[in-house]
């Protein structure tokens, strides 16, 4: 079995009823192994020689009422080779726990406090868990945004000294997936690159861009922006959407703009027919087409 040189953050915020899990590794597709979690249950990360049944076994504790630090002393119990293991759970009242067995590699260990756990081994140090839980603790936001601020910080602070690979993000909540058909709100991974935390971060800065909502104030309105509809209009042009370059909001633009924004999957944050289209978007587009 190879051992999971692994930093990770499970926590939840009980105001968004979120849970979930970040995590980074010298070691592939960490996202197939360390993360679990349960919409209304809790989640659990495990690594560093992971025993994957602590995941599923954990939460079913936790189901049952369990709290983290009494599912995790059921799990250890149970398992002979617990001095092998790391694993950090919260539950669904926040309460949290971590473990780092005695036979895990240096740097190791782990901090929690209300609604988060944090631990890693074969880390540069403990500066590496302490910057998790200060960015944790400071950023502001939902929260993949959290944890995805921890994970960052664990990486600036030196991460695993063997090096990097691949990164990971899951966070559930009830009815958080696509459709409200199911609990998985983020789930995303980077299984195999040589900087895989500015990649994880991009995919979630795209997962806001396409799935987040802007309050009315954010609405760009496009009558009258004659400079910007001649942005607009040359980007659709150059992209076969639309010609010719007048800067008017005219029928031919609206038709225009609601393919076009409907191909890049935008048609949740604008709406050409009353001509508006949010501001994260339109910067995104102005960045991403305009150059």
């Amino acid at each position: 079995m190879y051992q999971l040189s692994t930093f990770s953050i499970v926590a939840c915020d009980l105001e968004e009823q979120a849970w979930g899990v970040a995590v980074a590794s010298k070691f592939p597709a960490v996202g197939a192994v360390v993360p679990w979690a349960q919409a209304g249950v809790g989640a659990v990360a495990t690594q560093s020689y992971a025993n994957t049944s602590f995941g599923p076994r954990g939460l079913e504790m936790m189901a049952q009422g369990l709290s983290a630090e009494e599912t995790l002393e059921r799990l250890l119990a149970e398992d002979p080779e617990r001095e092998l293991r790391q694993v950090g759970l919260v539950d669904a009242q926040g309460r949290a726990a971590t473990f780092t067995g005695k036979e895990c590699h240096e740097w190791a260990g782990g901090r929690t406090g209300p609604g988060y756990a944090i631990q890693g081994n074969i880390l540069v140090g403990a500066n590496v868990v302490e910057a998790m839980e200060d960015a944790f603790l400071h950023t502001e936001g939902d929260l993949p945004s959290r944890l995805f601020a921890a994970l960052l910080a664990g990486d600036r602070a030196g991460g695993d000294r063997r090096g990097k690979q691949s990164a990971a993000i899951y966070v559930v909540k009830p009815k958080g997936g696509y459709g409200g058909f199911n609990d998985r709100w983020i789930d995303y991974r980077v299984d195999n690159h040589i900087d895989p935390l500015p990649q994880l971060g991009e995919l979630l800065e795209l997962h806001h861009l396409y799935f987040g909502k802007s309050p009315e104030s954010e609405r760009v309105h496009l009558k009258g922006e004659t400079d910007l509809l001649k942005k607009l209009q040359t980007i659709m042009d150059g992209l076969g959407y639309y010609s010719p370059v007048t800067g008017e909001y005219d029928e031919t633009t609206r038709a225009a703009l609601r393919a076009f924004l409907g191909n890049e999957n935008f048609e949740e944050r604008s709406d050409p027919d009353a001509g508006w289209i949010d501001r994260p978007v339109l910067e995104y587009i102005l960045r991403k087409f305009a150059g």
